[in-house]
Parts: structure tokens; sequence; C-alpha cells
């Protein structure tokens, strides 16, 4: 097992960035409760929602961050 240190206030500013893109993510989520699994979004939609670029949703899908399915090649 590896540790690793960093400062307090390093570790406080990662904490409050994630806790904003929870809280994002939980608006998005409520704001649009209405949907199931069942209904896919494409590319265009899912920058809409995250108010991101689609080279910034390819990285998030490259790096792992964003998991995603894909039908028919698409």
């Amino acid at each position: 097992m590896e540790i690793v240190s960093i400062e307090r206030k390093t570790f406080e500013a990662m904490v409050a960035k994630f806790d904003r893109f929870v809280s994002r993510m939980d608006a998005i989520c409520h704001r649009h409760g209405e949907k199931t699994m069942s209904e896919w979004m494409d590319n265009q939609d899912v920058c809409r929602m995250l108010n991101i670029s689609p080279r910034t949703l390819q990285t998030l899908r490259d790096n792992g961050t964003l998991a995603y399915s894909q039908i028919n090649h698409k």
C-alpha cells in the first residue's frame, strides 16, 4: 500500500470541488427525474446537460471518468 501526503488546503479544495460536482449531478438528476435508463441520450444531449464540449465528453469517456454504452456504433 502506498501513502500519499498532500497539504490540508489542497485536500479541502479537492473535497469542495467534488461536493460542487455532486451537487451539480444531483440537480441534473432531480431536473430530469422522470427519465429512466431505457431512455438513451446522444452526445449532444449529454454535452448540453453537462455544459461541456464534445471533445471534453470524449476525454471523460477515454479516461474512464464517464461510463457509456453504445448501440449500433452510436
